[in-house]
This record gives structure tokens, sequence and C-alpha cells, in this order.
């Protein structure tokens, strides 16, 4: 019997070397075990010149394929695409000598490095539940970010990752190559797709990844898609920027994409605008700026990449390179291109209420010109088994979750009853019993306060001020009760600060070893990742956030947490000061004032840890005092679980998307008619 669903898939998405690796996997009426008929709908969509599509640039895309919508593949996995094991570093040192954590699990495709990406993945995984005709662009990093030993008195040592393209499910080649134009060159990339389902696995949009490893470039050139945020060498942090922008639109254009909207996800993917405006007059070029919008997501220096002109001039064409010069240089000379893509886009946003404030501050010319969108979630990516069940089962009031994560809300209705609070409780504990399963050589209890503190280990977000006093920990844990906390993130490899900070992490835990492990255990996770954020978010007592204001754009994690009904202990920056008044923790230390920004090496440590070791206590006492005697239904520790969850219903990527379509995208369509979601 003839395949039509295959046949019409071929005829669509032409696959490199399908008889020989991939036919096993599709066909029947399957995608890698998923139903095909959504990817030859969508495919069919984005062909539309009528639909309003929506080309999505990032960097990084970090999708959580271990655990959420995770494909299957008639060939068993190779090693290299399985979770190796991670050591652990911790005042429990015998455990750390005989013991790895051992994850039986398929990595994350390794196209991302944090929050940047997994916000990224979190966007393209609503779109696709939106069922938006859209597209993602993104690069094919062969060793990933990097993979984190830790190594005492060395601290960090960053090494590559390996893993195979070829046969990670869902992951397909494509015949399709693009060629980039350049000064006194061409590069070719090859195209890659990996399709992005919907929670209900109804639709599914097309994610394309640039891949400059293929025969026909020369060695230098195949290396620009090896490793993401090489910032060691300034030609190939140029260059992974120009493979991003130029490839992707021309990756566009011959997949047949009329794309309409061109999202730039950070300035990373600038050069797009320039690809696209080639050859255009000084008119035309104005009205190319409708097509595009620009998210920012840091006010860190580090985070706005900045270029000598002779670098570009070397690399690019005379047209490219005056574009550029003309929007993009600032008052240094150097071009930057958050500049260049403010100019360039008819829309910036920030990603957050208090971000907005501080773009402002930092771009005053631009200040009428920059709003905001709160980042948000995905939430059925991030809320355990178990708390989906939960809303499930208490549906009535709170509603179908399923079809509307923001019905969350209605949990509020449920404060007062006796069987919601000791459910949720219930669940809790379900979640925290799988992490100290995971941890067990490490003796981790389910009856102690756990403390996480886990994300990108940079300067601002003052990875070790819990640290900073251990004997005060000790009295905490003397006073109230024992504390478990755990550690994790990593630093980029070049942030000479970051490695300082694990450093200082290492030493005071190894101090540590002599202490009573019973009363104070503090352990340090290698390589945190999606699959671990994912344990962590659901399955600690108390989210710890500690970033020195104003510097945080927004942060995600404790978002993922609130989901879970974890509760928050956090500075007040980022999407915490749209959340503040909500009743989902405790805020502690140093505030922004407004009006000066500040220097992000400005951390207040001595004076924001004794606040933190105040809370902490306060928090502790109130955790206990739930579960003393027997469960205590009438804790403010489950009044907080519970307010949590109902802020869980703002902070999603519903809700986001949904701001983005009205302010954003709704006003470059508006000759066009409205954006359907």
């Amino acid at each position: 019997m003839e395949d039509t669903s295959l046949k019409e898939f071929l005829a669509l998405v032409e696959v490199d070397d399908f008889d020989k690796r991939y036919s096993k996997d599709i066909g029947s009426g399957k995608y890698f075990g998923f139903p095909i008929e959504p990817v030859i709908q969508a495919e069919k969509r984005l062909r539309e010149e009528k639909e309003r599509a929506i080309a999505y640039f990032s960097m990084e895309y970090g999708l959580a394929t271990s655990f959420y919508n995770t494909f299957q593949s008639q060939n068993p996995p190779r090693a290299e695409n399985k979770t190796p094991r991670n050591t652990v570093f911790s005042n429990y040192r015998i455990a750390d000598y005989f013991f790895d954590v051992q994850i039986d699990s398929l990595i994350d495709l390794p196209i991302y490095s944090g929050g940047l990406g997994v916000l990224a993945g979190d966007t393209v995984k609503t779109m696709a539940d939106y069922k938006l005709p859209a597209v993602g662009i993104g690069i094919l990093w062969h060793s990933g970010y990097f993979r984190q030993e830790f190594w005492f008195k060395y601290g960090q040592v960053p090494e590559k990752t390996h893993w195979d393209a070829y046969s990670y499910p869902g992951l397909i080649p494509l015949k399709n190559t693009v060629t980039i134009r350049l000064k006194n060159e061409e590069i070719r990339l090859k195209l890659w797709k990996y399709y992005v389902y919907s929670y209900k696995r109804d639709y599914a949009l097309p994610l394309i990844l640039l891949d400059a490893e293929i025969p026909e470039n020369r060695e230098d050139i195949k290396t620009l898609t090896e490793q993401l945020y090489r910032s060691d060498n300034s030609w190939i942090k140029l260059m992974q920027r120009v493979v991003l922008g130029f490839g992707g639109v021309n990756a566009i254009s011959a997949l047949g994409y009329p794309v309409k909207i061109f999202h730039l996800n950070e300035g990373h993917a600038v050069f797009a605008f320039v690809e696209k405006a080639r050859g255009y007059t000084d008119q035309q070029v104005e009205e190319l700026r409708k097509q595009f919008c620009y998210t920012c997501h840091t006010p860190v220096q580090a985070g706005h990449d900045r270029f000598s002109q002779d670098d570009l001039q070397g690399v690019l064409q005379e047209e490219d390179f005056r574009l550029i010069q003309r929007f993009g240089t600032e008052d240094s000379g150097l071009i930057n291109l958050t500049l260049l893509s403010m100019n360039v886009a008819s829309s910036i946003n920030a990603v957050s209420k208090r971000h907005q404030e501080v773009m402002q501050l930092q771009f005053p010319s631009y200040k009428e010109r920059i709003k905001y969108v709160t980042n948000g979630v995905h939430p059925y990516t991030w809320i355990s088994g178990d708390y989906l069940k939960l809303f499930k089962n208490f549906s009535p009031p709170i509603g179908d979750v399923e079809s509307d994560p923001m019905s969350l809300v209605q949990a509020m209705s449920l404060k007062e009853n006796s069987d919601f609070r000791k459910q949720i409780w219930l669940a809790h504990g379900a979640n925290k019993e799988r992490l100290c399963s995971l941890l067990e050589k490490w003796k981790l209890k389910e009856d102690v306060f756990t403390v996480c503190w886990a994300r990108r280990i940079a300067a601002y977000k003052r990875p070790s001020l819990i640290l900073q006093d251990i004997d005060r920990l000790i009295e905490i844990a003397q006073k109230t009760g024992p504390l478990q906390i755990i550690l994790a993130g990593k630093a980029h490899p070049n942030d000479n600060l970051g490695f300082t900070f694990i450093n200082e992490m290492l030493d005071k835990v190894d101090k540590l070893a002599d202490k009573d492990y019973d009363i104070l255990k503090i352990v340090i996770l290698e390589n945190y990742d999606i699959y671990l954020g994912k344990l962590l978010t659901s399955g600690v007592d108390l989210w710890l956030n500690n970033p020195y204001p104003p510097f945080e754009a927004s942060g995600t994690s404790g978002m993922k947490a609130i989901l879970n009904g974890v509760v928050q202990m956090t500075t007040s920056d980022g999407w915490v000061v749209e959340a503040e008044d909500k009743g989902i923790g405790r805020v502690f230390g140093y505030r922004y004032a407004g009006g000066k920004i500040g220097s992000e090496f400005d951390r207040s440590i001595k004076a924001d840890a004794q606040e933190l070791y105040e809370t902490l206590e306060e928090l502790s006492a109130v955790y206990y005092s739930t579960f003393k005697d027997k469960l205590n239904l009438s804790s403010r520790w489950i009044d907080m679980m519970i307010n949590c969850v109902a802020t869980g219903a703002h902070f999603n990527t519903y809700r986001m998307l949904n701001e983005y379509k009205s302010l954003i995208w709704d006003p470059c369509l508006k000759e066009e008619g409205a954006l359907r979601v």
C-alpha cells in the first residue's frame, strides 16, 4: 500500500540520506513516533503567501527534549547522546569519592547554554501550542556549549562535549544548502530541521538549524558552528553572528517560507536585517524596518556585542558594512549590535518592567520606543506530573489547565479548602522524594528543609552569597532545624570572575567536611542542565534568587518553581518586582532606588548576606512548624505555596505570547490585518 503521508512529507521536506538513515523512523503516518500530519500541515501553511508568518531567530534553544515531547527512534540511542555521569562536590566527601549522579536519559538537544536558550525553547513550544505560522532559526552546535568538571583547587574545568547529530531522534539533515556572500569568499551552510510539537501534538513548528561543518568549507569555517559562544576570538564571535543572521534569512528563502515578521531574540541575529536589506534603496530600508522586532535580554555590559569597524570591514561586503556603520556605530567608534538592532527594528522590548526602566536609562534617546514584555515559562514543560494531576483533580474551580494555564489563578479560591491544602503539600512531597532519590547516596532527606540556588554563574547573580558565613548557617540549623543546600551552575569559560566564585564555593564546602553533616548538608552539582532544572525547581522547598539589582533583566528559574508551589526567597529584581505583593515568599536585600543604574560589580555582599540569613531563619521556622507534630493545614507555608501557583498563572509564555501579539507583532502587521492567536 502506498504511504501517501510519507510521499507528501518528502515532497515538502527534502531529507538527506533518507533511505539509509531515517526510513525506519519516518513513515506509516509517524514522525519518530509522533503523528506526521501536523508536520505536513505546518509546512504547507508556512508556504502560503497569505499567512502572516513569523521567523524567530535565536543563537540558542533549550527545548527540554530529554523529557518533554521526546521523539522515539527504532535505533537505540548512541552512548554520546545519553546523559553522562556527573560528580558531586559536597561536605559529605566519602559519597563524592565513591559515587556519581547517573541519569538514564537522552541528553537535551545540546544547542543551548542557559536561560536565554531555555526562554527561546519555551517560546517556540508555545508558538506551536498556539498553532502560529512560525519558524525558528538557530545553529547546530556540534560541540554544544561545554561540559563542566569540578577539580578541587582548580574550580571549574571546561571540556568539549561530543554528541552525534545524525542519530539524535527527531533531528534530520536536509539536502538544502545555502550560501553566505562575504567580502572575499562565499560560505556554504547545510540545513537541519527539528520539529517542535505542540503539547497536544496536533501542530509542529519547524526549527531550522544552520551547519558550517561541511566539506565545501575551509577548516576554520567549519569550526564556526562547533561550539556555542566562542568569545576568545573576535573573528569567530563575529562570524557566528553572521552565520545566524545571513544564513537564517537565506534558509527561509531556500525553503520557500514568505515570512512577514523577523523577531530577533537578542542582537546576535541582527545581521538578518543586513541580508534582507542588500540592494535596497533608503526608502526600501525604512519600509523593511517594519518587519523587524528586537528583544533585549540583559543590561549587563558583556551582553552587548561590540566589534571594531576594521573587524567588520575585513569580513563583509562594502554595501553591508556601510549599512551597519550607518545604524550601529556608537560614540566610541565601535559597532554595537544592540544599537544596530534598535535602529533597524520597528519595535524594541525589554523582558520585564524593571528591565524597561534600566534600558531607558541606558539608552535615553530610545526611551519612548522601549516597551516591555515580561518573560514567562512554558507551563507544560515545567509543571511536574504530580502538580498537573493535582490541578486536574480540582477542576473546577481551577479550570482546564491543559487548555488554559492562566486558569491557575483560580487556585486562590481553594485557599480555605483543607483537602486542597493537604494535597498540594503531598504533591510537593512526591516531587521532593524524586529529588532526594537522585541524591540518596548523599543522604538527602525528604523531611529536611531544602534550599536551592541554581542558574548561570555570573558576578551580579552572587552565587556564593548564602555561603558567606557558614557558622551562621549552622546556627540557623541548630535553632530551627537541619538544612540542605543545593547549588548548581556554569560560568562561561572566559569569565574569570565566574571561575573565582566557583572556587570560593568549593573552598567553603570543603572546609565543612569535619562538621556535623546531619545538621547542614551542602551539595554542588556539576553540569546544571534542563533535566536537573526540572527536578530542582519542583523538588526543593525554597528557591533562592539573589541578583544584585538592577542587573537581572528578568530571570525565569523562579517562575518554574512557583508553578510547583516552591516558595521564593529573593532580592527585588527582574520579574520579582512585578510579583512582590503576591505573597510567594520573602524579599530581602539591597533595593534599587532608580535614577542611576550603578555598577554590576558593586555587590553589597556583607549587608545582603546578613539579611539573607535573617530571612532564611524566619522561613525555616515556618517550614518546620508546618509538620512539627502533625501536618498543620493552616500553616503560612501552605498559604505561600498556593500563592505561588496562582501567581504562575501570569508568569508563563501563554501570557507572554499574547502580549507579543498585541504589543509587538500586530503593530508590524497592521497593514495586513491581525495575527491569529
